[in-house]
């Protein structure tokens, strides 16, 4: 990297719907969505699926001030968050930001409704740390700071959500998970928001064979994850939501295939750290 700032994603959580464990995904992993993104100093959080627990122990600053990024608010993405341990400490601050929502309804409200009696047994009050929310429209671009741009698009999945491209450095991440393709019709807005991206991470929750059962369920497949990367110019793909029902074995599988089909590119584990 010479003397580039450090530009680094770690994945927390892989898993994709539910979060599993046992020794069939003891390599991969087992628990939903969580990344973490240094930008030099900055830190930016993706998602808040059970892998944030992980996160947040590991997370051992005196004081931390980073951005959290909803993709969308379905459960395994926002589950872990009343157990991400850094948000108990009055000395933190997070800015948390989603795209997908607009209307009446907000970040705060989902949030504040998901932790609630009877399904949760405390409100988002219990959190010590100070809480920004930040609504936005997705196609927006954001200024987070730090020569950090982000730059969002909307995504196909029920209930809406958002695509992420953190460019810094001269050098670009994308996040693009829970969406879903037109077979035969390489989606525009997806192609538009990772064209010549360094790294792109994409919504592999099945198999081309496997999509034809599930039709609209919002998800896709890790070979449309290659076509879309082939044909927007991106240097490497990290596979990533991946269906619970897939084991070790299977997602070994795959990754010999996506190697064969676009080299350098990977099927994302947890502990996996990765430079755009």
């Amino acid at each position: 990297m010479g003397d580039q700032a450090p530009f680094t994603v770690r994945f927390w959580g892989v898993r994709g719907s539910i979060a599993c464990s046992g020794p069939r995904t003891a390599r991969y992993g087992g628990n939903t969505s969580s990344l973490e993104v240094r930008c030099g100093e900055r830190a930016l959080l993706f998602d808040a699926g059970t892998g944030i627990r992980y996160l947040g122990r590991a997370l051992d600053e005196s004081r931390i001030e980073a951005d959290l990024y909803f993709t969308h608010t379905h459960f395994d993405h926002v589950c872990g968050l009343p157990f991400f341990r850094p948000l108990f400490r009055a000395q933190n601050r997070f800015r948390l930001w989603a795209g997908h929502l607009g209307g009446a309804m907000t970040l705060k409200r989902v949030l504040a409704e998901f932790m609630m009696s009877p399904l949760f047994p405390v409100p988002p009050e219990v959190f010590k740390s100070t809480l920004e929310y930040h609504d936005f429209r997705a196609g927006e671009t954001l200024s987070p700071g730090d020569g950090v741009t982000i730059r969002t698009a909307a995504l196909n999945h029920p209930d809406g959500a958002t695509g992420y491209r953190v460019e810094f450095g001269g050098r670009s991440f994308c996040y693009v998970t829970d969406t879903e393709h037109v077979p035969g019709a390489l989606d525009r807005k997806v192609l538009a928001l990772i064209a010549g991206a360094d790294l792109v991470v994409y919504d592999s929750m099945y198999t081309d064979d496997e999509y034809r059962r599930y039709v609209g369920w919002g998800h896709s497949t890790w070979q449309e994850g290659v076509r879309l990367c082939k044909a927007a110019g991106v240097k490497r793909l990290a596979v990533f939501h991946h269906d619970p029902e897939h084991d070790d074995d299977m997602l070994d599988g795959i990754a010999r295939e996506v190697e064969r089909l676009m080299p350098g590119s990977v099927v994302a584990h947890e502990g996996l750290v990765l430079e755009p």
